[in-house]
């Protein structure tokens, strides 16, 4: 299973930057005379709409006076190239308008990739050097309170758009700064997209829908980028209307359509190294607040203990993701994290905990064709001797690869009835459990 490929020839990104190098030295130009000659502070008390609506008409004159003969769709682009560089993200800011793009990753001048349906390929933007990209970095992180410098050289935030951002700049990559944004989705994915997307079955959503309705607890499992945060708002929409809920995150990302919804989100350090507010804590705190599901977007950390805890005392039916390659391997990741909370438990001990607290295990894929599958469903079924029990309910089979490198194949029963078949029984939820031969989903 691939996890992405890159296209063999630059493709070029959907950025209004025409990647010319006169041009590029007349962005410079103009650039350098706005600098001289507007209040970069005047602009920071502006929504990023107005200030570029404002500057645009003193952009265009100078791009005239100091571009000379350039007309047409060369003067456009240079126009809009120079108000990406003062009130945007500069070469990258056309990636990050294109709704089609959901990842930016900027990993030299020269080298500036994006991802987009599930494949990344590299872009024809390019940046000056690595003084430009530092610049657009400042950009990013002063509205945030932030810093970046060789006693801090990386930071992870949150763009004012929901966007998740991760920064490291040398010594720890000693050939160029790096950006890597991953982009916030406002109009998330529905169940019914991700069937059409062959993400999970109709007959798997109805499945997941009733686990969620009979508040089984759910681990969403899989390595970075194969979608577990999408899958995860978009199974939320089961969740009951008259249920308070609280979410947990760092950085949020969800959306939850309930409007019954407490939304918290994890606080770094000030630049005095003070006032952090861990997961773990916003955890604790959820729990003295009445909820009725607590879901935390990703277990990372010491918050585990806290949340199988919560799972363990009537807070049942709480949803969560988990970086993992298997549904094994996230109960062994599981584990790990709750002995960051340094608690000095036995082994057995914590693995009661999960095998009691946790209900089901959704491990996503991602395939060389780009698309992001769920490749097993696995009940947690218990203890025996000293390890936690799980048997497999679906399992997607690969059955070819076409010329293209798309993947063939289905999400499929296994045949095996969980133990929580006669609760489905009892709330007159009718399911199939018999395995079904290649030839149709689920």
């Amino acid at each position: 299973m691939t996890r992405f490929q890159i296209a063999s020839r630059p493709e070029p990104g959907p950025s209004p930057v025409d990647q010319q190098p006169d041009q590029g030295l007349l962005v410079e130009r103009v650039h350098l005379r706005l600098l001289q000659e507007i209040d970069p502070s005047v602009l920071e008390r502006e929504p990023s709409g107005d200030a570029r609506d404002s500057m645009e008409a003193t952009v265009r004159s100078l791009v005239e006076e100091v571009g000379g003969a350039i007309y047409g769709k060369a003067k456009e682009a240079a126009v809009q190239a120079v108000l990406d560089e003062v009130v945007g993200l500069g070469p990258i800011q056309g990636l990050m308008n294109d709704p089609t793009v959901s990842e930016v990753m900027v990993n030299a001048p020269d080298e500036v990739y994006f991802e987009r349906d599930g494949v990344i390929k590299l872009s024809s933007v390019r940046f000056r050097d690595d003084g430009h990209i530092l610049r657009i970095v400042d950009r990013i992180i002063a509205p945030l309170g932030r810093r970046i410098d060789e006693s801090s050289p990386y930071v992870d935030a949150r763009l004012p758009d929901g966007s998740r951002v991760n920064i490291v700049i040398p010594p720890l990559t000693p050939r160029s700064p790096t950006i890597t944004i991953r982009k916030f989705r406002h109009d998330m994915y529905s169940v019914d997209d991700l069937i059409a997307n062959e993400t999970l079955s109709r007959p798997l959503a109805g499945f997941l829908k009733a686990c969620i309705q009979r508040r089984l607890s759910i681990v969403i499992s899989g390595g970075s980028g194969t979608g577990k945060t999408t899958l995860l708002n978009a199974l939320s929409v089961y969740i009951p209307e008259n249920e308070r809920i609280i979410t947990v995150e760092d950085p949020i990302e969800l959306k939850l359509q309930q409007r019954h919804v407490i939304a918290m989100e994890a606080r770094p350090a000030n630049l005095e190294g003070r006032n952090e507010v861990t997961q773990r804590d916003l955890v604790r705190n959820a729990l003295r607040m009445r909820p009725d599901r607590i879901i935390v977007g990703e277990v990372r950390g010491p918050e585990a203990f806290d949340m199988l805890q919560a799972m363990n005392t009537g807070h049942d039916g709480s949803l969560t993701t988990v970086h993992a390659n298997s549904t094994r391997d996230a109960l062994s990741r599981i584990e790990n994290t709750v002995l960051m909370a340094g608690l000095d438990l036995p082994a057995r001990s914590i693995r009661e905990q999960m095998g009691s607290a946790l209900d089901l295990v959704v491990q996503l894929g991602r395939f060389g064709d780009g698309r992001r599958r769920i490749v097993s469903v696995s009940e947690v079924t218990g203890m025996e001797g000293e390890i936690i029990t799980m048997q497999e309910l679906f399992r997607f089979e690969q059955d070819a690869v076409k010329e293209d490198g798309s993947v063939v194949g289905e999400i499929r029963r296994t045949g095996i009835v969980p133990s929580f078949a006669d609760m489905f029984a009892q709330s007159g939820i009718e399911f199939d459990w018999a395995p079904r031969p290649a030839g149709g989903w689920a």
